[in-house]
């Protein structure tokens, strides 16, 4: 994916809490920033949720195997 340049004018404080909040995490100031940006529009969620209704659909049937009888009550032993 191609890279824009974008210059962002902050006060001290917010760039001095940028660049400890990058380094605590081990990545560059630019990378943050691209991280909370694409956390504010919804694209990490985006991904983690179509990544997790393919897990579901995978493991469906295991997942019915063992809890759907109990989820509806009806597990033997209870009644």
């Amino acid at each position: 994916m191609a890279k824009t340049q974008l210059n962002v004018r902050v006060d001290e404080g917010t760039a001095r809490a940028a660049r400890e909040r990058a380094l605590a995490r081990g990545m560059s100031v630019n990378r943050y920033i691209e991280e909370l940006v694409r956390q504010d529009t919804g694209e990490v969620g985006h991904t983690f949720v179509e990544a997790a209704a393919d897990f579901m659909k995978q493991y469906e049937s295991v997942f019915a195997e063992e809890f759907g009888a109990e989820r509806e009550g009806t597990r033997e032993g209870r009644h």
